[in-house]
């Protein structure tokens, strides 16, 4: 996959939106609500939050960078390292907290109340999700403190209002050997269709603290853009990646707000449609005329 050059300097601002829609599955199940899809009660729009697609895009580097399994993190070079704080690799989140210190100085006495700043510092170079995310390392015996991630997202919010559907399914077989056949019902939430849009945000102010290099953003873009295709399931329907704009400030503080950046994208439905089921049934428009001074639009996906 080719990422252009001018979004992998680390020392410049980006602001993006990302446009997805799902297609018959559920992108984003809320626990309160017995698994249904998210919404906001007031409007019915849905929602699929920060958390959720930092999982996806989690997922998709560690796939990329250790098909095989977690990677080896003993490495004592100077590079940044790919792996995943926040994955289900069996190993306490403290644990590897615990080696990262040990590794950068091997003295290293257990302190809950003073921010260890060797270990800080490895485990931003250890941990690809801490050096782009952020994370909180002072849960455990060795403190690491907290790290304010440079890459933010924030809540998706569907186009239009959703019909989270709740739909009964069967099941013939049975379980054991000598059960009584008997039809078994379960349930399967899903939305029809829905377009979400979300905001995201790049500091270079905060990824000179956490070591952002031009190789960690060449792998978020292509994380972004791929993400829903690595990550197929029968739950989550049919989910694609529409649109990734890029807004790129030649200043670090930024050349304009992103709000004012971000309406020039405008979506609305097409005349006549009541019930949206495809991204055709909508027009979408961004305007790239008269941008402000220091201010370049970069569409990923075309």
């Amino acid at each position: 996959m080719n990422i252009p050059s001018t979004i992998t300097d680390p020392k410049k601002r980006y602001d993006f939106l990302l446009l997805f829609d799902v297609t018959d599955g559920n992108p984003n199940g809320d626990p309160d609500a017995g698994n249904l899809p998210r919404v906001d009660p007031e409007t019915m729009q849905g929602i699929v939050t920060d958390v959720c697609l930092k999982r996806k895009i989690r997922n998709y580097v560690d796939l990329k960078q250790s098909p095989g399994g977690p990677l080896d993190l003993s490495d004592e070079g100077d590079g940044n390292l790919f792996g995943i704080f926040v994955r289900d690799s069996g190993v306490a989140l403290n644990t590897k907290i615990e080696a990262a210190v040990k590794q950068a100085n091997q003295e290293a006495k257990p302190d809950k109340k003073t921010t260890n700043v060797k270990g800080r510092a490895e485990m931003c170079r250890r941990y690809y999700d801490v050096r782009m995310f952020g994370g909180v390392l002072s849960t455990g015996d060795y403190n690491c403190g907290q790290v304010r991630g440079p890459m933010q997202l924030t809540f998706s919010r569907s186009v239009d209002p959703i019909l989270p559907a709740d739909i009964a399914i069967t099941r013939v077989a049975i379980t054991k050997e000598g059960e009584a056949k008997e039809t078994e019902i379960g349930r399967k939430a899903q939305v029809p269709y829905g377009l979400y849009l979300g905001k995201g945000f790049y500091s270079p102010m905060l990824a000179k603290d956490t070591g952002v290099t031009s190789a960690d953003l060449e792998l978020f873009w292509e994380a972004v853009i791929g993400m829903f295709e690595n990550d197929r399931s029968a739950a989550r329907g049919h989910m694609v990646m529409r649109e990734v704009i890029v807004f790129i400030h030649d200043s670090p503080l930024g050349n304009a707000p992103s709000g004012r950046l971000f309406g020039r994208l405008k979506i609305h439905r097409k005349p006549g449609i009541d019930a949206p089921r495809s991204v055709d049934d909508y027009d979408i428009a961004l305007d790239e005329s008269d941008l402000p001074d220091g201010v370049q639009i970069l569409r990923l996906i075309e």
